[in-house]
């Protein structure tokens, strides 16, 4: 496997307590594979990812293991970690106005990975971002070099943080809702740029999205995250056919394209669980509309249901 997650744990220290982010997460992806992950909003998806890397501050707490090529990511030296990241693992973050530095021109902010992890001249660094940006879809790229963050509209912003990500020709890209700002074209410009150089490079990708269609179009794998835990995981086609959790199948449910035509949207009744509590059970259970009394009391863990897929529900089925 090209990463491998192993029993992660994160919590984060407030002033309500300490929140349990991350439960006992294990997840692994392999070379050009493309696995999603899912959820709703603070279900623990990012954080995942960022604990994985150490990029969290440091009112976090990070347990487990996150091996990729050998080296633990949570258990080495920095300097271990550094000469990875931004080389052979790439990310792309979900808010580029935050991402992006407004005090330095995009082509410096561009060129950066390249200057630390490549033996390369500036000029050649230069020509090599002009490229990166029109791959992406932005025009006039060695003008758009020169210019800073608050020249550059949400979308084109987002196209460059990907061209970042993607310059130095990662061996994993973890990818955090990377097409949120995009139009529907520029969308599927980027998608099929991500594709083409998993074709090409054997890259991974971990994709994190609301965007089920994006996921059934995109994704050999998908993770379902519900309040820190993995609910279900499982072969995309799958867990599209035969969801076998409540929380899977009420995500499908919630899709605007299958609803009729005048008809009120699907949600999902109640609310995400106040993530400053553990609970012993299931934590969907108080919106579950199939719970039973045992759901409450046995632990959760996953288990096999079919060819690789795996449900946390003691019920094996979705309403």
């Amino acid at each position: 496997m090209l990463l491998t997650i192993d029993n992660l744990h994160t919590t984060f220290s407030t002033h309500r307590g300490t929140v349990h982010a991350v439960n006992g997460l294990s997840l692994s992806v392999a070379p050009g594979e493309t696995l999603g992950i899912v959820g709703e909003s603070g279900s623990g998806k990012s954080v995942t990812c960022y604990s994985a890397l150490g990029l969290l501050p440091p009112t976090a707490t990070t347990t487990g293991h996150a091996w990729f090529d050998g080296v633990d990511l949570l258990n080495c030296r920095a300097v271990d970690r550094r000469r990875l990241l931004g080389n052979r693992i790439a990310m792309i973050f979900q808010d580029p106005m935050t991402s992006l530095n407004p005090y330095l021109r995009v082509g410096d902010q561009l060129i950066e990975p390249l200057r630390l992890h490549r033996d390369i001249s500036r000029p050649a660094a230069e020509a090599r971002a002009a490229e990166a940006l029109r791959e992406t879809g932005i025009h006039d790229a060695e003008r758009r070099l020169r210019q800073y963050p608050h020249e550059f509209s949400g979308g084109m912003q987002q196209r460059v943080m990907i061209a970042m990500a993607l310059i130095t020709e990662p061996a994993l890209l973890i990818a955090d809702e990377p097409t949120t700002a995009l139009d529907v074209t520029v969308q599927a410009q980027i998608l099929a740029l991500i594709r083409n150089l998993q074709a090409t490079r054997d890259m991974g990708v971990v994709f994190i999205t609301h965007d089920l269609g994006i996921v059934a179009g995109m994704c050999d794998r998908v993770v379902v995250m519900y309040a820190g835990h993995i609910v279900e995981t499982g072969p995309t086609p799958a867990l599209f056919e035969t969801p076998r959790h409540p929380y899977t199948g009420g995500l499908h449910k919630s899709l605007p394209a299958i609803q009729q035509r005048g008809a009120p949207l699907y949600t999902i009744p109640g609310n995400p669980p106040d993530m400053t509590e553990q609970t012993s059970g299931c934590p969907f259970l108080p919106r579950c509309a199939r719970a039973a009394a045992e759901c409450g009391a046995a632990p959760m863990h996953l288990e096999p249901v079919g060819q690789d897929q795996w449900t946390a529900c003691i019920r094996r089925q979705c309403p």
